[in-house]
């Protein structure tokens, strides 16, 4: 046995040998194209330090940055069948869900919790892009269903975080029919005399924007949100004229009043919570006067 190949050469290998360096320590910007320290930009809610780009976020991270210390409840959601159209395109349905399940560690492409915010207790819904596309079904229908039951029993405001592409295509008309119940939802919210808050996140097109998220009591948008129902191509094929720039933005559809508010993620949490103490302000009843 030769000592120097087989101890001293491996352990000299071993010492000067190039680490392998982890692929999650950095995310790069889509918009502007720098490397961010993944940390930093957790910190920093997932806004690109270097240009503000707002870069997509799920639903449980919309949770945790928006209740007191990021503390809350998460309530058990109606079930629905699995497949009811036995669907299949490239993919069998379940197995679409499946993979969807696997990597999001979520049941369908919504959450639904309650807890504080600054104080306030009120119940929230988030959706998550990640699932599908944040497509709606019968799921999603569902969930928004029960938020608003919730929001009205515990007489508390419902905020909705919107991001999706719209109906699921693999629930075909199932899928249509929760544009309707949601709205129905929201009314609920609204004739209990609860505000109903609304805040768009990028992309909310489709369907989805068809119903519930159009009736909030205020209406926010996250910077540079994608916010429409069709694509921008087919409205131009449709309407055959080319659309001004930046046309479905958020910035765009503020300045032409379809959302009252662009708000930074990093200051959503205290604009909800004064939003909330403005719309929860009582009635005072008028006092008899003294004869």
């Amino acid at each position: 046995m030769n000592w120097l190949t087989e101890y001293v050469r491996p352990k000299i290998r071993t010492l000067f040998a190039r680490r392998e360096v982890p692929d999650n320590l950095w995310d790069q910007c889509p918009a502007c194209q720098q490397m961010v320290f993944h940390r930093d930009l957790q910190a920093n809610l997932k806004v690109c330090p270097h240009c503000g780009h707002h870069l997509r976020a799920g639903a449980s991270e919309r949770l945790g940055w928006t209740f007191d210390e990021g503390t809350f409840t998460r309530i058990e959601l109606p079930k629905v069948p699995a497949d009811p159209l036995r669907f299949r395109d490239t993919k069998r349905y379940p197995d679409r869900l499946k993979e969807a399940r696997d990597k999001t560690h979520l049941e369908d492409a919504v959450l639904v919790a309650h807890g504080k915010i600054l104080g306030h207790q009120s119940v929230v819904a988030a959706m998550d892009f990640d699932f599908i596309g944040g497509s709606m079904g019968a799921a999603v229908g569902e969930a928004i269903v029960a938020a608003a039951r919730l929001a009205v029993l515990q007489d508390s405001p419902l905020i909705v975080f919107t991001a999706s592409g719209g109906a699921r295509m693999q629930e075909g008309a199932i899928s249509l029919m929760q544009m309707p119940r949601t709205v129905i939802a929201t009314q609920l919210v609204k004739e209990a005399g609860l505000p109903y808050i609304v805040v768009l996140t990028d992309p909310t097109t489709g369907g989805v924007t068809a119903s519930f998220p159009m009736l909030g009591d205020i209406q926010i948008a996250e910077p540079g949100a994608l916010i429409g129902f069709a694509g921008a191509r087919v409205i131009e094929q449709t309407v055959r004229e080319k659309l001004p720039e930046g046309f479905q933005r958020a910035e765009y559809l503020h300045e032409h009043g379809i959302v009252d508010l662009v708000v930074k993620r990093t200051e959503m949490k205290a604009t909800l919570a004064r939003l909330i103490s403005l719309l929860r302000v009582k009635e005072i009843e008028p006092q008899p006067v003294a004869a």
